[in-house]
């Protein structure tokens, strides 16, 4: 029988799905997140946060309390294009975003206010998450100090840490011809775009797979275009160890004609086991009764590109199971996400101890 963690006195149950409910209820898809950031930027002031809407769009609320470490905990507004009508059915929330990634966000509000932290929380709805260039997290870097320690909002389950991620090498392919018949042999736009999904493929191998961490994965994300000109986009998550300079210069030596745009690259991050944040997840987890599981992801996520200069402690935590992530029977387990909260609340309380002591044995976190 599955165990789950009571209802936290400081922020009662009815509340926390309330909020998570009306947050799904503001469409926010990619580069249209402004509702939503402002609806949470009053939700987390009424919740005793100090909250605004910074210059990127990013939805940011800070709790301080006293002196001691700084912990933040990220997530992103934004969703995939298409809707899921919002229902309540069989203890279950459909909408669009309840998995990815509304319910690891609204948990980590909820988490961070019933939490005993001491020291400093900074909770952030990032925008742009599922675009090519991850533009709310990389404000971020710009414009906040170094945390002691980040916890990313994504769905891992509730009983579930991520430890790491692919890394992604998103481009673009343009070419064009002329004009001809149909039966002129000279190749047409639309058959260099395919060609040059095809050359991708091959230079990857014949490993290459989205299912292992350790192998790239292509997607071909469209293909549009005519026998004059034709544009595709692709994306390769990457392994450690991949080149995607290397790989890129090697692509456009074997394609007949056209440019080859790089959008955006980011590379594979990963922590251990022994992470300070996996350890006060896994602990607070196991403090429910349940066990904690770890895994990695072949996707990838804002973790990666706060890790390519954040050299903290971290992992990513969220409540959904995110087989249901972009589809359209996304939906979320009520309990699951009212236990996420309770998880979380139970590890800020421990990193708030746990930190200092790894500082005062180290000199320093950050």
């Amino acid at each position: 029988m599955m165990v789950y963690p009571q209802q936290s006195p400081v922020l009662p149950d009815a509340r926390s799905v309330r909020l998570l409910r009306e947050m799904v209820e503001i469409p926010s898809p990619s580069y249209q997140e402004a509702e939503l950031a402002e609806f949470l930027a009053g939700q987390m002031s009424e919740l005793g946060y100090a909250a605004e809407v910074d210059a990127a769009g990013n939805v940011v609320g800070e709790l301080e309390r006293g002196d001691g470490p700084t912990v933040m905990l990220l997530g992103h507004l934004d969703t995939v294009a298409g809707t899921v009508p919002v229902r309540e059915q069989d203890g279950r929330l459909y909408g669009r975003g309840t998995v990815d990634a509304k319910a690891p966000l609204a948990a980590m509000i909820c988490a961070a206010v019933s939490s005993d932290f001491a020291g400093r929380l900074v909770v952030v709805g990032a925008v742009e998450e599922e675009t090519p260039l991850s533009r709310g997290a990389l404000h971020i870097l710009d414009t906040h100090r170094q945390p002691d320690a980040l916890i990313i909002g994504e769905p891992s389950g509730w009983r579930t840490v991520v430890l790491g991620y692919k890394g992604k090498l998103d481009f673009w392919y343009r070419v064009s011809s002329e004009a001809t018949h149909p039966t002129n042999p000279a190749p047409k736009a639309s058959e260099l775009a395919a060609d040059c999904w095809l050359q991708v493929c091959q230079l990857l191998g014949p490993e290459a797979s989205h299912a292992r961490f350790d192998q790239p994965g292509a997607t071909l994300v469209s293909i549009t275009g005519d026998l004059t000109t034709a544009t595709a986009e692709l994306s390769i998550r990457t392994p450690f160890g991949f080149d995607a300079e290397a790989f890129l210069t090697a692509l456009r030596a074997r394609v007949i004609r056209g440019e080859i745009e790089l959008i955006n690259v980011v590379g594979a991050c990963r922590v251990d086991r022994n992470d300070p944040v996996v350890r006060a997840l896994n602990g607070a987890i196991r403090q429910t009764g349940s066990a904690p599981g770890v895994k990695v992801k072949t996707a990838t996520s804002d973790m990666n590109t706060l890790a390519e200069r954040w050299q903290i402690p971290m992992g990513t935590y969220g409540p959904g199971d995110s087989v249901l992530d972009h589809s359209d029977d996304e939906h979320v387990v009520l309990v699951e996400y009212l236990a996420s909260i309770r998880v979380l609340s139970t590890a800020l309380n421990e990193l708030s101890t746990m930190l200092p002591r790894l500082s005062a044995a180290t000199g320093g976190l950050s």
